[in-house]
């Protein structure tokens, strides 16, 4: 079990940003929303190779900032997203892409039964400070 994915025990990265900010200067934050359901997917990083890619290629190719490369979400799974509109905040510095999963499953993880789940399958209960499963 990969604690960090399956566990209900809340492991925050704040220094998420100062990680980036150290390998990857020459990125912004993207939003990635399914375009039917309007579920939030996941939050990554795009910078301007990844990001002309997407709108070139038509679909999400990202930065992974741990990895420090181009990172087509999907395609070693074969789970890829095309890309249906892209928006730009109004300072330019952050985006949100809404994409279609092309074979339907949206998240690497699965639930219990091994059917898909989103990437935001979790809750934090207020009172505990422990995660919930949402979709089990």
């Amino acid at each position: 079990m990969n604690e960090l994915e399956e566990s209900n025990k809340l492991q925050l990265d704040f220094a998420k940003i100062a990680k980036i900010a150290e390998n990857c200067k020459d990125v912004i934050p993207v939003a990635v929303q399914d375009a039917d359901t309007k579920e939030v997917i996941l939050v990554a990083y795009t910078n301007e190779l990844a990001f002309k890619k997407t709108l070139k290629e038509k679909v999400l190719v990202l930065w992974s900032t741990s990895r420090n490369t181009l990172w087509e979400k999907g395609k070693t799974s074969g789970e890829t997203f095309a890309l249906v509109d892209a928006f730009v905040n109004c300072e330019q510095n952050s985006l949100v892409y809404t994409v279609r999963a092309k074979r339907g499953k949206i998240c690497h993880t699965n639930n219990q039964d091994g059917t898909p789940r989103n990437c935001y399958y979790r809750k934090i209960n207020p009172d505990t400070g422990e995660l919930e499963f949402i979709d089990e």
